[in-house]
């Protein structure tokens, strides 16, 4: 029998400090925090997944290694830019819509659901509401 993947259970940070940490990622993405203590925090990451956070000693950030975020809409991604450019003074990488590095170095890619490689992880109801069409519908 073939393995089937149905989606990606969770994403692990590194961060010097869990506590802003998730302060950040609550007041940038509106992540719903699961629970958290003990320099390590876990949060809801859409319907099915959680993002966990873990202090270290020393971050040592990736050269390209990333994860993405997916939000409504392009409306959605300029909300995110705004906040991280203006409230906490980061850089979005060049080239890309809306790629960064949090405060911990750690690179996220903020995508809509309009990137049709995204769109199929979504309820249905969800797809519709963005009003996005398939095929002959």
């Amino acid at each position: 029998m073939a393995v089937q993947v149905y989606g990606s259970n969770h994403v692990v940070i590194e961060v010097d400090d869990a506590q802003k940490a998730m302060e950040f990622y609550a007041d940038v993405f509106n992540l719903e925090m699961l629970r958290g203590g003990e320099g390590a925090a876990w949060c809801k990451l859409g319907e099915h997944q959680f993002l966990a956070i873990f202090e270290v000693e020393e971050l040592r950030p990736d050269r390209t290694k990333h994860f993405g975020i997916m939000v409504r809409d392009q409306a959605q991604v300029g909300e995110v830019r705004e906040k991280i450019t203006q409230k906490y003074g980061l850089q979005v990488e060049p080239g890309f819509g809306c790629d960064f590095r949090d405060p911990w170095g750690n690179r996220i890619q903020v995508v809509d659901l309009h990137d049709e490689s995204l769109v199929w992880l979504l309820p249905y109801s969800e797809v519709q509401k963005v009003g996005i069409k398939f095929g002959s519908e």
